[in-house]
């Protein structure tokens, strides 16, 4: 069959849009192959476009012989236009099929693929991402990024109801937002920049001017780390508030994944049914411990762990068992976390800081900030920066910025959860690894 241009034909329906209440009707379908069978005198092929997938059937006794024929010269894969009548069927997937009376190939897919599109034969981590746009054919991929769809609009609306403004923040910088994170450095004209650790020294020197706002955007860590948890460029929702304390922005977090994962729950089911995936609304409150609460809990289970050390994934996966459910772990060492958090008052060791987890994942991290300038200069020191580097930073102090929190949740941590995904580059569409820059 020669390929075609698409001309006067318009689409008037999606796949997942037909119903049997349109029987006798007729459509116009585009999209692409998906199988292909021949049982004799009656052809099949699967339709699939954005939204789902319907069955075009073809009786030798109700089609014209030239487009019976033609079906067999069609290609998996191939992006197609069907015309033709819409028709109830017990045997079709959702009771209902097309009748074809005239069908265009719009472009030709070249076979064998390099993967099955149906998802039915299983393939590796390379070969999907390699091959993306056809993985994400695959009914499991096409799932998890409606899902995250969701959930994005859910962080946004949620925010917005909550009088947060939307902004966004450079991601060429030219010094470090924290430290432990190594920077990718870019060249910028004549001199040296970065690509963006982290929205966070923006977003604070913001709730001197408009008190509460959030960001969901790109950040970029040049760490080497090859696990299933970590890329070297992943989506952030950041909030910070003006006038509030870690307490604060704490609830709102917890309001926030609550009503995401009844969004989810209740607005997904057919995605989570396609992952096979089962997910619970977590009840309010979420447990809440301390650091020195959950390295007791951890000690119990027969974990050696110290005073003042991070939680590896086991220790994290081993809490997550104990506790079943999203949970917090506040007043971490003040050692372990950026310059910008807050120490205590009353224990400096300790600090005005808090990471949200979920079973082994570290899904957010937040807390108070400092926000008088000599205390901030000096804990800049401590952690071995210049404050002569963050002057730009340094002299919004002098110009009355109120005291703020805020936290930083990582998008497609919190889509494994949702999803049960196992490998972070199932949630993003082009994953940038230490190895990966292609496609």
């Amino acid at each position: 069959m020669r390929k075609k241009e698409s001309g006067a034909w318009k689409k008037t329906h999606s796949c997942k849009e037909i119903s049997q209440e349109h029987e006798d009707k007729e459509a116009t379908l585009m999209g692409w192959i998906e199988d292909i069978r021949d049982l004799g005198g009656i052809k099949f092929f699967t339709l699939q476009d954005g939204e789902g997938l319907i069955q075009i059937t073809a009786p030798e006794a109700k089609v014209e012989k030239n487009l019976f024929e033609k079906i067999d010269s069609l290609n998996k894969g191939s992006t197609v236009a069907v015309k033709g009548k819409i028709t109830t069927s017990e045997q079709a997937p959702g009771g209902v099929e097309i009748i074809p009376r005239e069908i265009q190939e719009l472009n030709r897919a070249k076979t064998p693929l390099p993967l099955d599109p149906s998802g039915h034969v299983k393939a590796d981590m390379d070969t999907r991402l390699d091959a993306r746009m056809l993985d994400l054919r695959r009914p499991s991929s096409s799932a998890i990024f409606k899902i995250k769809h969701k959930t994005l609009q859910k962080i946004r609306s949620y925010l917005t109801e909550k009088g947060f403004m939307e902004v966004n923040t450079p991601k060429i910088v030219g010094s470090a937002t924290e430290t432990g994170a190594i920077l990718f450095p870019i060249s910028y004209f004549d001199r040296e920049a970065f690509l963006s650790q982290s929205p966070q020294l923006y977003k604070e020197v913001l709730t001197g001017s408009f008190e509460k706002v959030f960001e969901v955007g790109p950040i970029f860590r040049a760490e080497e780390h090859s696990t299933r948890y970590h890329l070297n460029e992943v989506l952030s929702a950041d909030i910070e508030m003006a006038f509030a304390t870690k307490e604060d922005v704490m609830d709102i977090l917890e309001d926030l994944i609550i009503e995401i994962f009844d969004q989810i729950k209740t607005e997904a089911s057919e995605e989570l049914e396609t992952l096979e995936h089962e997910i619970e609304i977590p009840a309010k409150p979420l447990p809440r411990l301390t650091y020195e609460e959950a390295i007791e809990k951890l000690r119990e289970r027969g974990e050696e762990i110290e005073w003042g050390e991070d939680f590896s994934i086991p220790e994290q996966r081993k809490l997550g068992e104990i506790i079943e459910k999203p949970y917090f772990v506040t007043d971490w060492p003040t050692e372990l976390k950026p310059f910008y958090i807050k120490p205590h008052e009353d224990e400096p060791e300790k600090s005005h800081a808090f990471d949200l987890l979920a079973k082994e994942i570290e899904l957010s991290s937040g807390g108070t900030r400092i926000h008088e300038k000599e205390l901030l200069a000096e804990r800049l020191e401590e952690n071995g920066l210049s404050p002569r580097q963050f002057e730009y930073h340094l002299k919004n102090f002098d110009w009355g910025i109120p005291p703020h929190a805020g936290w930083g949740l990582g998008v497609e941590r919190l889509i494994m959860i949702l999803t049960g995904a196992r490998n972070i580059r199932e949630t993003v569409l082009y994953p940038r690894d230490k190895k990966r820059l292609k496609p």
